[in-house]
């Protein structure tokens, strides 16, 4: 399955993370870059679901638009779904500039928005 990292100029500078999931990229902003130190975390807000073809984007999102701004593809590759549970999912990059095991946890739904954690799992910790 194939995952992408975009870095998004919109009205705030995010990273987009999206996961191939059931035929979609399930789709996370992350205001701060992907955690890459062991044991780190940041925000990742839940964003709507993306054709697949989205993947492959990079250009400008016009002004009127959602995400209205310049898109550029930060990183990409594949990735090994290890977990996929209502509130948890652990899944392994396998990208050019980001590798490793990560989880995404949902801790709190806010003005409609999902709240998610993503962490980077320490690489010594058993593989399930």
């Amino acid at each position: 399955m194939i995952f992408v990292i975009q870095e998004h100029f919109a009205t705030h500078h995010h990273f987009d993370l999206r996961l191939e999931m059931n035929g979609v990229l399930k789709s996370w902003a992350i205001p701060k870059e992907i955690p890459k130190k062991q044991n780190s975390k940041k925000l990742a807000v839940e964003v709507d679901d993306h054709p697949l073809e989205y993947a492959n984007f990079e250009g400008e999102i016009p002004e009127g638009y959602y995400g209205a701004g310049r898109v550029k593809i930060w990183d990409k590759g594949e990735y090994k779904l290890i977990k996929n549970e209502k509130n948890k999912i652990e899944f392994e990059l396998k990208g050019e500039k980001v590798k490793g095991l990560y989880i995404l946890i949902h801790f709190k739904k806010e003005r409609d928005k999902n709240l998610w954690l993503i962490l980077k799992k320490n690489e010594n910790i058993e593989k399930n």
